[in-house]
């Protein structure tokens, strides 16, 4: 049945959605297996691999550094951007990223993805995308949209910014349960709201949920990312780079010298290796136009990670320059 067959109506409060055969024989078959990302699926150019970790709920394992989409993919028809991501995407993969976080939110970004990876023939990219509207019937229309565009890509679908939470938690459980989708999560971006997070966790049976956490803004650490650790919740995290911001911070000053012993090489690198090193993180999405950035951004994801003692060495650090 195709996307244009779909009967949108509710009978009796069963949804019905049927999506297209072959992204129902791919969940259907790593669920079998529980290993989408075996290390045949991700190729041989990764010997020197990104750490993984694993979904708590599932048992798969995922790469610790993934890619975000919000305004980098968001491209349009533009020949020359649409050229200048599609090499992005391409870095990507072939240097061992499979995670890409994307959103309706983000105007054309999950639209761009879909065919970039589709030309570069990526039909086992690891997407996390959302449903962002309200409503039942809009918020089914926007997962059947994205499913579309990742034509079998989609491993979580996430309630984004809470929006609607009740309405959209009822269509996507009855996803998982048809055996159409794999995960499901809630996120959100500001502090304010993680005690709402950390409510609906504790009241639905969640896979994932997606929080901003980074060497600034450690808020998270106080309750959320326990929380998440103890309940087998798996932990995306936004804005590890505060939009560029802590970044930019960071010009001009030099890099303490025991940096060396991470393996540190960037302050991109640095702030990225703070955030991977809590044990609550599954994965972390920074984004980035610039391939230079995405082999460094990956980087981070290799070798040692601190330990309690550095991690806390490190936020001094940063908060001295």
């Amino acid at each position: 049945m195709t996307v244009e067959q779909i009967d949108l109506s509710v009978i009796e409060k069963r949804i019905i959605i049927k999506m297209p055969t072959r992204r129902k024989f791919i969940i259907q078959s790593s669920l079998a297996t529980g290993a989408l990302l075996t290390s045949s699926a991700m190729g041989a150019s990764i010997s020197n691999s990104i750490i993984r970790r694993t979904i708590p709920s599932a048992g798969e394992q995922i790469p610790i550094i993934g890619m975000g989409s919000w305004l980098t993919f968001d491209v349009g028809r533009s020949v020359q951007r649409r050229e200048q991501m599609k090499q992005v995407l391409k870095t990507f993969w072939d240097n061992g990223g499979r995670v890409v976080d994307s959103s309706p939110m983000y105007s054309s970004s999950e639209r761009v993805i879909g065919e970039l990876a589709r030309e570069l023939d990526l039909d086992q990219l690891w997407v996390a995308t959302k449903v962002w509207t309200n409503g039942q019937q809009s918020g089914i229309k926007q997962v059947l949209d994205s499913n579309q565009y990742f034509d079998g890509m989609i491993n979580l679908h996430q309630i984004h910014n809470l929006r609607d939470f009740e309405v959209h938690y009822e269509t996507l459980k009855e996803l998982q349960a048809q055996g159409e989708l794999r995960y499901i999560g809630v996120t959100h971006y500001l502090n304010s709201e993680h005690n709402r997070l950390q409510s609906t966790l504790t009241s639905y049976p969640l896979d994932f949920v997606q929080v901003n956490y980074n060497i600034q803004n450690p808020v998270a650490e106080k309750r959320l990312l326990p929380f998440a650790q103890d309940n087998g919740i798996a932990v995306i995290v936004n804005r590890p780079f505060q939009t560029g911001r802590l970044i930019d911070r960071t010009n001009g000053k030099p890099m303490p010298k025991w940096n060396s012993e991470l393996g540190i090489k960037s302050w991109a690198q640095y702030l990225l290796k703070f955030i991977i090193s809590h044990p609550a993180v599954t994965c972390v999405i920074p984004a980035t136009t610039q391939v230079p950035h995405v082999i460094e951004n990956l980087d981070a994801g290799r070798g040692e990670l601190p330990d309690k003692e550095m991690r806390n060495k490190m936020m001094e650090y940063y908060q001295s320059i």
